[in-house]
């Protein structure tokens, strides 16, 4: 089967394997092999309901390698063997959404690929689409309207940081000159999966939009492409509703900077607890805080806990007081779960929390994924009692960084000459 040839990789190392499913075998080092294998079970189903909306899988076999801690990515969907960080074993299986992800790059980015770095959105969005429709037919609709408005939040917090002036947030981007690892965010995954999601609502809904998405596959199989031969075949799919669609606002969706000119609508079944408990948080003062127990939690799923973080990062940065009280109730720091540790990590070091600082530097060096290390780096730098710390522990630190990543936080914390 023909491959892009940036998909080829070789990995060595003392590795042992589970079968996990009739095309699937997890591969790790043997301290981790059984806890892959639990973690990773759902691959099957996840494969049938990503053939069921997408089309056959050509690879055959679909296996799993799970990598050291300094990978810097969640995981690369090299064809056969996909790549994760270890940062996905959380015991629960809550975080299998990157596997639902890599699993659809079979289809979206192997299969169809973008011609060039500046059209990365037809690979991720498309990407990130899939892997939603697949979480909401193992999990519900409403679960994955839930995780479609967790990814606006994400794309909302990387336009804070990035500034939404930034052409590195345009969805189809310039890269003259730009190195491609130094523009590379959340923006192609999340600004791409919501004009495929407004689309889908404009469209007639995801049973329709899911037709155009399998032609697509079908007709550019095997090919690299643009975002122009995306669009014309968008229109020749859909001639009887050229006039709804040309009605989008192309120009702002591909070339503007900042949020899109549209947001899709969202079933906030699932995040209404969530927006509610953040807001408890957001508006308490000192007097309130003793309303709050570990209660609140009880009927929150992980996921939602992630969400609740997230939502209180968009958010000023709580006092310090809360966050003290945060920890007595729920006793955060307990939780081993990457995402929600990242997010409680971030928030404590924004509010200023001297105790937390061990913590952040220990979560930013223990692994190298990208997505928990820079911020972490970056709001350890922006704070004055660690910002010295965070150079000295990024310094002895360098050596076994992935080259990427130490690329890229040298940058973050001024160190890159």
């Amino acid at each position: 089967v023909p491959i892009p040839c940036y998909l080829f990789a070789l990995v060595v190392g003392a590795l042992e394997s589970r079968k996990i499913g009739p095309r699937t075998l997890v591969w790790a080092e043997k301290e981790l092999v059984d806890k892959s294998a639990y973690e990773f079970s759902e691959a099957e189903a996840m494969l049938k309901t990503a053939e069921d909306l997408a089309g056959p899988y050509v690879w055959g076999q679909y296996d799993l390698l799970v990598l050291p801690p300094s990978f810097p990515y969640g995981g690369m969907e090299n064809p056969c063997l996909t790549f994760v960080t270890p940062t996905l074993l959380a015991g629960d299986r809550s975080l299998s959404n990157v596997i639902a992800h890599e699993i659809s790059h079979s289809w979206t980015g192997n299969l169809v690929t973008n011609k060039t770095w500046e059209h990365f959105w037809l690979n991720e969005g498309h990407t990130v689409y899939l892997e939603r429709r697949i979480g909401g037919r193992l999990f519900g609709e409403q679960f994955r309207h839930f995780q479609a408005l967790g990814g606006w939040r994400e794309l909302q917090n990387t336009i804070n940081t990035l500034g939404d002036k930034n052409p590195v947030t345009n969805l189809v981007i310039n890269l003259d000159e730009v190195d491609p690892d130094v523009a590379y965010s959340s923006v192609p995954y999340e600004k791409g999966f919501a004009l495929l999601f407004y689309l889908e609502q404009l469209l007639g809904g995801p049973d329709v939009f899911i037709g155009f998405l399998k032609a697509y596959v079908q007709t550019f199989a095997y090919k690299s492409i643009v975002t122009e031969d995306w669009k014309k075949f968008l229109y020749s799919y859909f001639k009887d509703k050229v006039d709804i669609l040309d009605k989008v606002d192309w120009n702002s969706w591909f070339h503007a900077p900042g949020m899109p000119p549209v947001k899709p609508t969202y079933d906030t079944t699932l995040s209404n607890a969530c927006i509610a408990l953040s807001q408890r948080w957001i508006q308490a003062k000192e007097s309130d805080l003793g309303s709050f127990s570990s209660a609140d939690l009880k009927e929150m799923s992980s996921h939602q806990l992630i969400e609740f973080l997230a939502l209180l990062l968009l958010e000023a940065p709580l006092p310090l007081s809360h966050v003290q009280r945060m920890q007595e109730v729920y006793n955060f720091n307990a939780i081993n779960n990457s995402e929600i540790r990242f997010r409680w990590l971030r928030l404590c070091i924004r509010s200023k929390w001297e105790a937390a600082i061990p913590l952040a530097l220990k979560m930013a060096t223990d692994q190298g994924r990208m997505k928990f290390t820079r911020p972490l780096f970056r709001d350890l730098y922006g704070f004055d009692k660690s910002r010295d710390l965070a150079v000295k522990t990024f310094l002895e630190h360098r050596a076994s960084m992935h080259p990427v990543t130490s690329m890229l936080v040298g940058k973050d914390l001024k160190q890159d000459q």
